[in-house]
């Protein structure tokens, strides 16, 4: 539970401009998508992908790393680990498991013979979208626990894309669609609040220090 008191306390100490701003992006984020990779090899890649989630209004990126164990690149996600919630996973069942236990079905992005075109896909559903590694794509876990297969379609020689670009295609896309949908997408009025706290101590510096004198305050 929020204390909203606390809340007043640190919006008290952000511009105008930044708490509109935050009420304007909070808008527009979603949980009704979610996105997840798995063991990238790049990391780079996968920073891209959050960069992607936060552009596009994806609130949640879900992180499975087995085998490397890399940190997000920081420079080329510019920012967006502030505003977007990352998930760890260290195994792909647990993240599976998480992920059907909150409602959502999974999506394996991938040719399949069953696969679906981006353009068709339903998205009346809450889905986990999952993006694979760029040499060997997605694990065969994934693939058979996936509720359905979407691809992108290509009409070059070529038969795939970076992952980081396959990511922005597929997110840009089914996020217009969604925010043009009579679908109750919108983070909850919880989910905003829980949201402009974590983002208020995001952006003020010393938050430790400042955190610590309310709560002497108001003992």
């Amino acid at each position: 539970m929020v204390d909203i008191a606390y809340l007043e306390y640190l919006e008290n100490i952000l511009t105008e401009n930044r708490k509109e701003r935050f009420l304007s992006v909070l808008k527009n984020r979603t949980r009704h998508f979610t996105v997840a990779v798995e063991d990238v090899f790049q990391m780079h890649n996968t920073s891209a992908v959050m960069r992607s989630c936060e552009v596009f209004g994806i609130q949640e990126l879900h992180v499975i790393e087995q085998r490397f164990g890399k940190r997000i690149d920081k420079e080329i996600a510019m920012g967006a680990q502030k505003w977007v919630d990352i998930n760890a996973f260290d195994s792909i069942t647990g993240c599976l498991d998480n992920l059907q236990s909150r409602g959502y079905q999974i999506i394996a992005t991938t040719p399949h013979e069953d696969d679906c075109l981006l353009e068709d896909f339903d998205i009346s559903k809450p889905s986990a979208l999952f993006f694979g590694t760029e040499r060997d794509g997605l694990s065969e876990e994934i693939l058979k626990r996936a509720d359905g297969f979407l691809k992108i379609p290509m009409v070059g020689f070529t038969e795939s894309l970076n992952i980081s670009v396959s990511a922005a295609i597929i997110i840009q896309n089914l996020t217009e669609r969604l925010r043009k949908s009579n679908i109750q997408w919108q983070l909850s009025e919880d989910e905003i609040i829980e949201k402009r706290l974590q983002w208020a101590k995001n952006t003020i510096k010393d938050i430790k220090r400042i955190e610590a004198r309310y709560y002497s305050e108001n003992e």
